[in-house]
């Protein structure tokens, strides 16, 4: 299964070659790494001498953008309903992962429709900047935005006010999202809707250590315990490398399933490449709804 992001007017990948992508942000032409991309073939896209900052990885770990042409932020849209303030950050990010709005447009419909009928309560742990929120939110939800960066966290709300739902119920959380689940379980909270983006590696505010292969499972079955009684779907995303979308569509349905029934459908999420029409892997998704 293959997801493909193609319905944006101001993001686009124009060119991939030798582990680099090319891409447009807005008016601004970006160049940044990308381990996906194996292949060296000609740049003849005329924007790979003519861009407005490159970012170049370090030997030593981290990088560094050159050539920096930019304003310190601007702002593309995502349809009629998220706008996004773009930065270019340490680490070549920016603030957005454009292959995510195959998600978002799913979060927001299926909101949408169970809205009309009852209240809706969605969760998104590693929340980042927000777009996942932000479209659960569109879609009529009250929403629980839950980081443990309060420096994303604010730059979520900042994305929240640009797309016109700083007014929608939405909880902004500052919190390590295990720590944030076990509270939620003795305080008997439900979600009828949970997403996530857990990372590979990473250290909690006590020095816990998250590692994907080990960390996950387990925090996937106390998730499971703040699932409501009638829940919509689980989306899990992945961006650790080697990690298979079956892997992540087989714990879900081992979490889930016994009590739900139900189904995972896994696979990556893509960008159309302009040059070649061919399709940029980005990353592991899998979506979880339960029988009707």
């Amino acid at each position: 299964m293959i997801w493909i992001s193609d319905a944006w007017k101001d993001y686009e990948v124009l060119d991939t070659s030798n582990g680099e992508r090319l891409e447009r942000w807005g008016k601004y032409i970006l160049v940044r790494p990308d381990p996906q991309v194996i292949w060296n073939t000609p740049h003849k896209a005329k924007e790979w001498k003519n861009f407005d900052a490159k970012y170049i990885r370090s030997n030593t770990g981290g990088g560094r953008w050159t050539d920096h042409d930019l304003p310190e932020r601007w702002q593309i849209k995502y349809k009629d309903y998220l706008t996004f303030n773009v930065k270019p950050m340490n680490f070549k990010h920016t603030g957005v992962f454009p292959e995510q709005a195959a998600n978002w447009d799913f979060i927001r419909d299926t909101v949408a429709e169970a809205s009309a009928k009852r209240p809706i309560r969605v969760l998104n742990l590693f929340a980042y900047s927000g777009g996942a929120t932000l479209a659960a939110a569109a879609g009529g939800a009250e929403v629980y935005h839950v980081d443990a960066s309060k420096g994303m966290v604010a730059w979520a709300k900042e994305n929240a006010q640009a797309s016109g739902l700083a007014d929608r119920k939405i909880h902004w959380i500052v919190d390590d999202c295990a720590k944030f689940i076990q509270r939620e379980i003795r305080r008997g909270r439900k979600y009828d809707g949970i997403i996530m983006d857990p990372p590979s590696y990473g250290r909690g505010p006590s020095g816990e250590i998250w590692k994907m292969e080990t960390s996950f499972f387990p925090f996937l079955q106390e998730t499971a315990k703040i699932l409501s009684d009638d829940p919509l779907f689980v989306i899990i995303n992945s961006y650790t490398t080697g990690l298979a979308p079956s892997a992540v569509s087989y714990a879900a349905d081992v979490v889930f399933g016994e009590k739900y029934g139900g189904k995972c459908v896994a696979g990556e999420l893509g960008l159309p490449v302009k040059s070649s029409g061919l399709m940029l892997p980005c990353g592991a998704t899998g979506r979880w709804t339960p029988d009707k």
